[in-house]
């Protein structure tokens, strides 16, 4: 799951009335926003549901908080200047064809704010970029870039095209001399992280201004134009494979930065056609009364569904036939079903308030034999010490394979072929795993600043392709369990295995007590 660090004094700055720490935390649990602990620095670690990812920096989390309150209600969208730049796009790389981008000026930039636009440029690259391969984010100190006379609109121009490996030479943000791309990806630590993006193209993606290159997406920008907190006014290009996106991508920089009192210009997009950017346009939805009330399981007056879908930062007005238009602001890229409405209906009325009420049916429930079963085999886990553990049933393809050492279609423990989510939020989530130990190692990899030992079992779902069922899916429970303890040390293999190569590890009172290894 996404995290987001907090600094409760810089988010109490965005709200109309301060709260204390302890009602802070607990509000933002109540959007969603689990408490994770602090960081180093003394920020607070929040995780939080993977489809909202305009939280990802302090002022989106202090912008939900805002409407939660009531200081804020329906939907704002930001003013936006007249574009005075264009991106002319030329000659680029088919396998990343496509670029966004705005400036923003005004700005104020001290060190919180310039650490906070950071943190969402990398944790939007980690998530909804796919790590920089579908949508990658530069920002650029406008004042240090000389745009050429634009052609198609506008006052000033810069270009995106491509550039051949060992073309013109720029110099990189990490480094001190000229370098052409080749020689960031083979020399710099960032370009040999991200080598493998750019790794079977034949011409990089490039971006120049009057002056040169001055960008290398999705690996690194120039020196010439890096941001600071004397910075004032801000380039911000996106490019990557897909239009949608890198431009829902920008949206959320765009209203982070515009909480931040910077003043939004648009851009022309120069392709065969010319598009304006940021596209800030209001998506609509409609929902009935009837579909709130049965989803959230109680009775709601229509003017307090108005009130609530409005303290969600949603636009909403009544039809004639009774249900309700609603308008979801740009920077809601989660909201894609009427379900999603709902969602923040129940959340804003609070899902702990909600009243339970038995279902209206004839008959009642028993327990399945595949539940007594599951229950006895938990049960009998938790009797021998393990802790029990609830994983999220979806996975990222490194962790369910890869880093297990694990091929996928291959006939041992989970190393079906997996059911693949179409369009995924993140590549943390982006198949049905096909079973539960990646989930275990997953919990020790996050809790190695816990004390030892550590017994984590988990009986849970799982599930691969299979042609012969009538949905193509095969699904079971699967049952995992792991020990972490100071004793445990690894031990020689047997000379031969079938299968993936796999680790081995015994534990020994006399094995010292640094090691942390999965027994």
């Amino acid at each position: 799951m996404p995290t987001v660090e907090l600094d409760y004094d810089e988010l109490r700055s965005f709200l109309d009335e301060p709260r204390e720490d302890d009602r802070l935390r607990a509000d933002l649990f109540g959007l969603g926003l689990e408490y994770e602990g602090h960081t180093e620095d003394g920020d607070a670690r929040y995780e939080l549901e993977s489809d909202r990812l305009d939280r990802l920096s302090v002022e989106g989390v202090a912008r939900s908080l805002r409407y939660q309150y009531g200081e804020d209600r329906g939907v704002y969208l930001p003013d936006v200047n007249d574009p005075v730049w264009t991106i002319e796009v030329e000659d680029v790389p088919e396998e990343r064809p496509y670029v966004t981008g705005a400036v923003v000026r005004g700005l104020d930039l001290d060190d919180d704010a310039l650490g906070s636009l950071i943190q969402l440029q990398e944790k939007l690259h980690a998530t909804m970029g796919r790590k920089r391969r579908k949508g990658a984010i530069g920002v650029h100190d406008l004042t240090m870039l000389k745009g050429a006379a634009a052609g198609g609109g506008g006052d000033r121009s810069v270009r995106y095209t491509g550039i051949a490996p060992d073309g013109d030479r720029f110099v990189p943000l990490d480094a001190d001399a000229e370098l052409t791309p080749a020689e960031v990806l083979a020399d710099r630590p960032v370009g040999e992280k991200y080598a493998p993006l750019v790794a079977e193209y034949d011409r990089y993606p490039a971006i120049y201004d009057e002056i040169g290159l001055f960008s290398f997406p999705p690996v690194i920008n120039g020196r010439r134009t890096e941001v600071s907190t004397d910075s004032r006014e801000l380039l911000i290009e996106m490019t990557g494979t897909d239009q949608w996106t890198i431009d829902r991508m920008l949206n959320v920089v765009c209203y982070a930065l515009d909480a931040r009192g910077g003043q939004v210009e648009a851009v022309n997009v120069e392709y065969d056609d010319r598009v304006r950017r940021p596209d800030l346009a209001v998506d609509e939805k409609t929902v009935s009364h009837d579909r709130v009330e049965s989803m959230l399981g109680m009775g709601f007056d229509t003017d307090e569904v108005v009130d609530l879908l409005e303290r969600s930062g949603l636009g909403v007005e009544r039809t004639d036939g009774g249900d309700y238009e609603v308008e979801v602001p740009p920077y809601r890229v989660d909201v894609r079903h009427p379900l999603d409405v709902v969602d923040d209906v129940g959340r804003a009325y609070g899902f702990n308030e909600l009243t339970p009420r038995y279902p209206d049916v004839s008959t009642v429930g028993g327990r399945h034999e595949r539940a007594r079963l599951e229950e006895a085999v938990r049960s009998t886990l938790v009797g021998l010490g393990f802790q029990d553990l609830l994983n999220f049933h979806l996975i990222g393809r490194e962790e369910n394979y890869e880093r297990m050492r694990l091929s996928s279609g291959t006939d041992v423990v989970g190393g079906g072929r997996a059911a693949a989510v179409a369009n995924p939020y993140s590549e943390a989530y982006e198949i049905v795993r096909t079973w539960a130990s990646p989930s275990v190692l997953k919990v020790l990899e996050n809790n190695t600043h816990r004390a030892y030992p550590q017994r984590l079992s988990e009986v849970g779902f799982a599930a691969h392709l299979n042609n012969g069922g009538h949905t193509g899916v095969a699904e079971r429970r699967t049952v995992a369990a792991a020990i972490a303890e100071s004793s445990a040390r690894p031990s020689t293999p047997p000379s031969s295995t079938a299968g993936p190569r796999r680790s081995y590890w015994t534990a020994t009172p006399q094995a010292s007590s640094g090691s942390t290894v999965p027994g």
